[in-house]
């Protein structure tokens, strides 16, 4: 598992670790049944705090995407893949819609937000 943390990024350490594994998830990358690092060893390789990564585990737990078994460690969850697809994809919907609202009240075009959807994914890669 390959995990990048930016400490220039505004986002909260934890939820980079959280939507990154989850995109692992739902790309495949991760494959249910299969073991993650433990909580010590991850916050070791990425040099943060046990706390912030059991926060992380713990929201990944909470949302149904990995299951913890005492003594054994976190494991991703038997979910399938498609059904997390959706899920994000339907969250995704739900945003655009507000987005598009958004633009609406200010007379922004559907170009504009193209645009500006295409700058902030070049920022991120």
């Amino acid at each position: 598992m390959n995990l990048i943390i930016s400490n220039t990024s505004g986002k909260p350490i934890y939820e980079q670790i959280v939507s990154q594994i989850k995109r692992q998830i739902v790309s495949g990358e991760l494959v249910s049944g299969e073991m993650l690092p433990s909580i010590r060893s991850l916050a070791k390789d990425l040099r943060i705090s046990v706390i912030t990564t059991k926060r992380a585990y713990d929201e990944l737990e909470r949302e149904g995407l990995i299951v913890t078994a005492a003594g054994k460690g976190s494991f991703v969850a038997e979910r399938n893949a498609d059904w997390l697809r959706e899920d994000v994809l339907r969250r995704i919907e739900d945003h655009l819609q507000q987005i598009s609202q958004l633009a609406a009240q200010i007379g922004l075009s559907g170009e504009d937000l193209c645009e500006m959807l295409q700058t902030l994914r070049l920022e991120e890669e």
